[in-house]
């Protein structure tokens, strides 16, 4: 089993920046994907960004050059840095980690980001 805690979201005013965490416990060994989604109202869960299998990432269009993800393996937790941020980005963030060879993911609990003024 992995266990995911998100943190770092919170209430920002459009344009501003926030970054979340995903801080991954137990057995880590067997992940081999992370990434990021989000929730918001009324919506379904979409694709955010993620590692790809040869250390590259990978982005949704709608976040492309305003969201980073980035990881410190020495902590075992994964990062999305979040920049320019507009109304339409709130939503509840989840971190997602996989064994893309058994099929086997986790999710985090999730993180509610709200940017308004």
């Amino acid at each position: 089993q992995v266990q995911l805690v998100e943190s770092g979201g919170g209430l920002v005013q459009p344009g501003g920046s926030l970054r979340l965490s995903c801080a991954a416990s137990g057995s880590i060994f067997s992940i081999n994907a992370m990434g990021w989604y989000r929730q918001a109202p009324g919506k379904e869960r979409e694709f955010v960004a993620a590692f790809t299998g040869r250390g590259g990432t990978t982005y949704a269009d709608s976040v492309k050059g305003r969201f980073t993800i980035s990881r410190d393996n020495a902590k075992n937790t994964v990062y999305l840095h979040m920049n320019s941020l507009k109304p339409e980005d709130t939503a509840v963030y989840y971190c997602n980690a996989a064994d893309i060879y058994s099929g086997d993911y986790y999710w985090g609990q999730g993180t509610q980001v709200t940017v308004s003024s």
